[in-house]
């Protein structure tokens, strides 16, 4: 399980989305507090989907065709996760006077993304050898 390359990535996936949103803060609010993911339910509830996925995923070792789908499935999440980044802070407000600033805890989805794809490669690449071998039988 672990010597597979789409197990690093997954467990990055994991780590990029169980732990540093705890660390990174997505936003700086007007008041100069930072703002983090737990502060939203949305973002706490998106932020948890994506964890469980990416953990299922991860244990569901055997059955490459559901790791394959349940990759697509986190990737369709983190995309809307970070459609609602993108909209959130195009309607930051203090634009005009002061330049608001974004955390770096909104690009984690992108990385998320990022290394799910990574893994699906990895994956229909494994399910491609065990079709050709099957076929050599």
């Amino acid at each position: 399980m672990i010597q597979r390359i789409q197990t690093i990535y997954l467990l990055l996936a994991f780590v990029a989305t169980a732990v540093l949103p705890f660390v990174f803060p997505l936003w700086k609010l007007d008041n100069g507090q930072d703002f983090y993911f737990m502060l939203d339910q949305v973002y706490i509830v998106l932020f948890g989907l994506s964890t469980a996925m990416t953990a299922i995923t991860i244990i569901s070792y055997k059955k490459r065709q559901n790791q394959f789908v349940l990759g697509r499935l986190n990737i369709i999440l983190n995309l809307i996760l970070l459609g609602l980044f993108v909209y959130r802070s195009l309607n930051l407000s203090g634009e005009t006077a002061t330049v608001s600033e974004k955390g770096i805890g909104m690009f984690l989805p992108i990385l998320t993304i990022v290394l799910l794809v990574l893994a699906n490669k990895a994956i229909k690449k494994d399910e491609d050898l065990v079709k050709s071998v099957d076929r050599l039988r």
